[in-house]
């Protein structure tokens, strides 16, 4: 058995979580990078990461991966990072319960399952660090991306009340909460938009066609746009500081909505989020 600090990553396939499996093991972590497709298993295996498959949405795939990490890690695990996650375009009338079940089923059942069957082997070794990957959406909402946002204040709450419940346990919960990032995260939504979305039966058809020019445009789609190491540098802090934060920001416009939600009342920060949501879907 290694000294290393293992560590597991959900969503490995590419950007934040793969960027983290790459910068970790660099760093002499033993890490399990976890995929959802099993053919992103011998691609991320080829990059010499040690990576296994794991799907949210699947209890069954949650168990299976767990034990294969414990017992390639002598029982122990040192930290968990959920960062598998994506996100459903649409505005909230047009998302169908299915819909909406699905985005909860990965984002957060999923995830807070996975979660759950680590919380014992920290406890019984008597330290863990477990960090989400919120989102500044977790803080604001913006239109069009209500199940999305709906995710990501779940998991707010869900860390806020782990920190009060695993107090004393010597078990440390973080939540990272990036703006916008560097990945394919809007490619993938696309693909959502387009599979479960009714464009055409919308009341909100021309704005959707703003959104679709904001999802498929190259490059950075936002500004203060920043590398999946951004990200990276969070983590790190929150995996080997003594005392880590509850809560990481990251990008400036996370800072800044953050500060205004504090500070503006309700009908004040709803006038800039619609003001940002008009320029951001203009095509």
């Amino acid at each position: 058995m290694s000294n290393k600090k293992t560590i597991l990553i959900t969503g490995c396939s590419s950007g934040i979580g793969l960027c983290c499996a790459h910068e970790l093991q660099n760093r002499g972590y033993q890490v399990f990078a976890s995929v959802r497709e099993a053919e992103d298993v011998a691609i991320l295996q080829a990059q010499g990461l040690n990576s296994l498959q794991l799907d949210l949405s699947q209890s069954h795939s949650i168990n299976n991966a767990v034990d294969q990490v414990l017992e390639q890690s002598n029982g122990q695990l040192y930290a968990l990072f959920n960062n598998g996650a994506y996100g459903q375009p649409g505005a909230v009338e047009d998302l169908r319960r299915s819909v909406l079940q699905e985005q909860f089923e990965v984002n957060v059942f999923g995830t807070q399952e996975l979660t759950n069957r680590v919380i014992p082997v920290m406890r019984q070794q008597g330290f863990g660090r477990i960090i989400y990957n919120g989102s500044v959406l977790g803080i604001i909402s913006l239109p069009f991306r209500g199940a999305y946002n709906a995710s990501k204040y779940a998991l707010e709450g869900l860390t806020d009340t782990l920190r009060l419940e695993l107090y004393g346990s010597g078990i440390n919960i973080s939540i990272i909460e990036p703006g916008p990032i560097t990945s394919a995260f809007r490619k993938n939504a696309y693909e959502k938009y387009q599979q479960n979305i009714n464009k055409e039966n919308s009341f909100f058809k021309d704005n959707y066609t703003g959104m679709e020019a904001r999802l498929t445009k190259q490059g950075s789609a936002a500004p203060f746009t920043l590398p999946p190491e951004a990200v990276y540098k969070k983590l790190q802090h929150a995996l080997e500081s003594h005392n880590p934060q509850a809560h990481y920001y990251v990008t400036f416009p996370t800072y800044l909505f953050a500060a205004l939600k504090r500070l503006l009342p309700a009908k004040g920060m709803d006038w800039v989020l619609r003001k940002v949501s008009k320029e951001e879907s203009k095509d």
